[in-house]
């Protein structure tokens, strides 16, 4: 189960918002989703929480780039709205090399012969070469277990790093409290 909502910084305190991320895509979708809620360009965070498993937070202060915090990474690329947050950027990736590695899976097959090319390759072939190489490929689509992003995007709001890293279980509420905003995002929740 998820729940989505967006925190936008006002004048007069936080205003919170449920948010239907049907239409939302990528990250730019929701970046355009809290840039629409932002009064007068202030502060805007969306939250997102799959129960028990992940959440994240993404800040859009105007214009700037969106800053974002996963709690579990590996848990969240198990989830579409958690794969919006994960961008290449984020993941330390080359923006589009996960494409590329699919082409070239495309092209060679499993066992390192390109498409229509027989498989006559001694059987004492250099193993631990290829074993080696395998595990650098391994390593690209490797996602961290726990958190991801930046860890201070709270921290000017009332929510240390260390705090955000040792949320757990009911975060949104938490962190919704350390920013003096509990009431408001209990009213969409």
């Amino acid at each position: 189960m998820y729940f989505a909502a967006l925190l936008a910084r006002t004048e007069d305190g936080w205003e919170a918002s449920d948010t239907d991320l049907d239409d939302v895509e990528t990250l730019s979708d929701l970046t355009d989703l809290a840039r629409e809620a932002s009064v007068d360009e202030d502060t805007v965070l969306v939250f997102i929480e799959q129960e028990d498993a992940w959440f994240g937070v993404i800040r859009v202060d105007g214009e700037e780039d969106p800053r974002i915090y996963v709690s579990n990474a590996s848990a969240a690329t198990r989830s579409s709205y958690g794969e919006i947050l994960l961008t290449d950027e984020l993941l330390g990736r080359e923006p589009g090399a996960e494409d590329s590695i699919a082409a070239l899976e495309e092209l060679v097959g499993l066992d390192g012969t390109e498409d229509g090319e027989p498989d006559n390759a001694p059987d004492n072939d250099n193993d631990a070469d290829h074993t080696d190489h395998n595990d650098d490929d391994d390593g690209i689509d490797a996602v961290p277990a726990g958190p991801l992003g930046d860890t201070g995007l709270l921290s000017d709001l009332g929510l240390p790093e260390a705090e955000l890293l040792m949320l757990r279980t009911d975060a949104l509420a938490e962190i919704a409290d350390a920013l003096g905003a509990a009431e408001v995002l209990e009213t969409v929740r």
